[in-house]
This record gives structure tokens, C-alpha cells and sequence, in this order.
């Protein structure tokens, strides 16, 4: 990755081993209405907002809760997951530091919330490592879009074309390809299902950090 002057990483699935809540959250919030989570409804929920997802489950299961009582909940039993459980993959932490050391802009670019994020970040010794972090509810679309990566890239104050983006989903790379950048894909077991096109989407796949450590040390 050389000449690359600012990295901007996904937070779910890319930095830490987060994607487990959301399937916990999705069943025990389903089971105690009586209802099975099904496939369908999990691939639905893979790319929509927060809010769009509330209101999909409200009105696919006819539920009584309001759209913003339903986000209430998951919020709450998300952010213990997320305060308590939540761990960095293995030599993220380290990775980042050293991007640091070199003088690279830090930035995350991701579909979370402050909420659960921050705490998440303060667990893992990662609070203050970033010079920006950027939400996709501020830029109004999904990671289907460039648009959250090109605003995180602008917040950094580099172009599009020196930014490496890490990722562990197809749409995000894609995406941040399109806008320009380089993309290192990030493996994660609730993507399985998609290893074989992410790994020809990405400029590189990687199964942890330290193989992004070895590599700067040479």
C-alpha cells in the first residue's frame, strides 16, 4: 500500500467481532414475540438503516411497538453486547498504530451509531485513534453508495485516490472502488457466504491484521 496517505476502516466485521449481536439481538427480539427468524429476513436486514429495518419488522410481522419503541429495544440490548462482549479482531489495535506511526490519516466510516460504537471503542484501548469518524445517517444512503467513503476521505483532508478503505462487506468495497480508492478486504465468517466475489472485488483479502503488520515491517 504504498503512497497511501489516509486509511479509513468499516467498525462491524472489520475492526472488531461485532457481527454475532445483531443475529442475537434480531432472535431473542423475535422469540420473545413468538416469531423465528427466517433467512429472508436476515438478508433484508444486512443493508438497510436502522430505522428502515424497524420500521421492515414492524410492518412484516404487524408488531405493536412503534418504529422508534422497536429501535429503543435493540439499542438497549445491543449496547450491553457491545459495552461488555465486543472484542478488536486480533492486531487491529496494533495495525492502526503503526499506520500512525507512518504519518497516515485515520478514519472510520461506518453504519453504527455513537452509542454503541464509542463504548466499544473505549473497551478496546481504540478511543482517539481515529482523526475522523463518519456515519452513514449523515450522509443519507447505505454503504451501496460511495458517498459515505468520499465524506470520510473529505474529512481527512486527502483524495479519494491515496485512501485505502478495509471492509469485510461486498457492497462497501465495490463501492469504495468505484470511488477511486484501494480496498483490503477484511474476513469475516458471516460473510462466508461471499468470500469467492470478495476476493476478486478487493485489491487484497486478508484473514487478520497481522498479515498487514508483516507486510509493513518489510
Amino acid at each position: 500500500m504504498d503512497g497511501i496517505k489516509a486509511a479509513i476502516f468499516d467498525f462491524d466485521g472489520t475492526l472488531v467481532d461485532s457481527m454475532y449481536v445483531w443475529s442475537k439481538v434480531d432472535e431473542e427480539f423475535l422469540a420473545r414475540r413468538g416469531i423465528r427468524v427466517t433467512d429472508e429476513y436476515t438478508d433484508k436486514m444486512r443493508s438497510m438503516f436502522f430505522e428502515t429495518a424497524a420500521v421492515y419488522t414492524k410492518e412484516t410481522y404487524h408488531l405493536s411497538e412503534s418504529v422508534e419503541e422497536i429501535m429503543n429495544i435493540w439499542l438497549e440490548m445491543a449496547h450491553s453486547e457491545y459495552s461488555l462482549n465486543v472484542r478488536a479482531k486480533e492486531n487491529a489495535r496494533e495495525y492502526i498504530m503503526s499506520l500512525r506511526a507512518k504519518g497516515v490519516r485515520i478514519g472510520m466510516a461506518t453504519s453504527n451509531n455513537p452509542y454503541l460504537l464509542m463504548p466499544c471503542l473505549e473497551m478496546n484501548g481504540m478511543s482517539g485513534l481515529f482523526d475522523a469518524i463518519c456515519y452513514t445517517s449523515e450522509v443519507g444512503v447505505n454503504k451501496s453508495n460511495p458517498d459515505i467513503y468520499l465524506y470520510t476521505a473529505e474529512k481527512l483532508g486527502v483524495r479519494s485516490e491515496d485512501c485505502v478503505v478495509f471492509e469485510d462487506i461486498i457492497e462497501g468495497l465495490k463501492s469504495a472502488s468505484s470511488a477511486g480508492m484501494k480496498t483490503v478486504a477484511v474476513y469475516d465468517p458471516s460473510n462466508e457466504a461471499y468470500k469467492s466475489e470478495i476476493i476478486r472485488t478487493a485489491d487484497k483479502f486478508i484473514l487478520s491484521y497481522s498479515e498487514m503488520l508483516d507486510e509493513s515491517d518489510r
